[in-house]
């Protein structure tokens, strides 16, 4: 008889770790902290489990996902909408820390998603200069159209305060991205290749190096889908539904448009393509997901055969 393969669920709070073991339910809870993620490791290093699978939330699994493959775990953090989605098929329309666990555990058993690499502490840096920054210019988003809407002087005067630090603190989180990045050369090196791009700047990226390592090393179509600009099929019997785009990277997707939006003027390739479908009546948002999509595909093969842009010949 072959031994029964476990797999282990860990639903992330910001006080407590909620454990599962699959098959048998074993549930227990312990602290997120220094003593309680140790205790974790030299428990689960007992039960050799298959997998170990955490939910990606916000950057709280970060710590114990590092402590757990540290310790020599299978262990990887999943997107939390296809767990829930996992969860409904199940019936398992309740919701609580201990029942997220065993839902993780049983989608670890069922799935077997494929084990990812975790970020090294480098990646995990300029993850967070980058999720910073994001903050930062929301910030300075939703300030100046508090401004617009505001008529008191002195309100006013303390938005327009608040707004000069805020872009102080932008120039001080965009001066650290830099220094970041300089001081990591296979880093530097893709950032050049990329923004050797018409439409693809400093932000767009190291964007894309951080938050999307697979590129240059999966298909278009994979790389594509991973990102969420892949169109899916809604077919059912005789009814052909408009194909949709689905999931994938927000994040990335959205640095993806602004590049794609910039591209449609001043990439000679982009721009064609756009042109194109326009013309042949395609909304302007479809127009602009393929115009990511084709911009996805061109820095994918360039990061591949680690060769800069070239213009292609476009007829006018």
């Amino acid at each position: 008889m072959t031994e029964t393969e476990t797999y282990v669920g860990i639903d992330v709070s910001k006080a407590r770790l909620d454990v599962a073991v699959v098959p048998g339910e074993q549930t227990w809870s312990v602290s997120n902290d220094d003593d309680g993620i140790t205790a974790l490791v030299d428990k689960l290093k007992r039960l050799t489990p298959k997998l170990v699978l955490l939910e990606a939330t916000g950057g709280l699994e970060r710590r114990v996902l590092a402590r757990l493959v540290g310790g020599g775990l299978p262990a990887m953090a999943i997107n939390p909408r296809n767990v829930r989605d996992f969860a409904k098929s199940l019936g398992k329309l309740a919701k609580t820390d201990r029942i997220d666990a065993i839902v993780l555990g049983r989608f670890a058993q069922a799935v077997r998603p494929e084990l990812r690499p975790i970020a090294d502490e480098q990646s995990q840096e300029l993850q967070t200069l980058l999720t910073r920054r994001r903050q930062i210019v929301e910030m300075i988003t939703a300030e100046k159209n508090r401004l617009f809407t505001t008529d008191l002087p002195a309100t006013r005067r303390r938005i327009k305060e608040h707004i000069e630090y805020l872009q102080k603190e932008l120039n001080i989180n965009d001066y650290d991205l830099d220094q970041s990045i300089k001081q990591t050369p296979i880093w530097l090196e893709k950032i050049d290749l990329l923004e050797s791009v018409p439409g693809v700047g400093r932000v767009t990226a190291s964007t894309l190096v951080a938050l999307l390592p697979e590129l240059g090393a999966l298909g278009r179509k994979q790389i594509a889908a991973l990102v969420g600009v892949a169109p899916f099929n809604r077919d059912s019997g005789t009814l052909r539904g408009r194909r949709v785009i689905w999931g994938g990277r927000a994040t990335v997707r959205a640095v993806l448009y602004m590049a794609a939006l910039t591209s449609a003027r001043c990439n000679p390739a982009i721009r064609a393509l756009y042109r194109r479908l326009k013309a042949a009546g395609k909304p302007s948002k479809v127009a602009l997901v393929a115009c990511m999509r084709k911009l996805l595909t061109i820095l994918n093969a360039m990061l591949r055969t680690r060769a800069p842009w070239r213009s292609p010949e476009i007829p006018a």
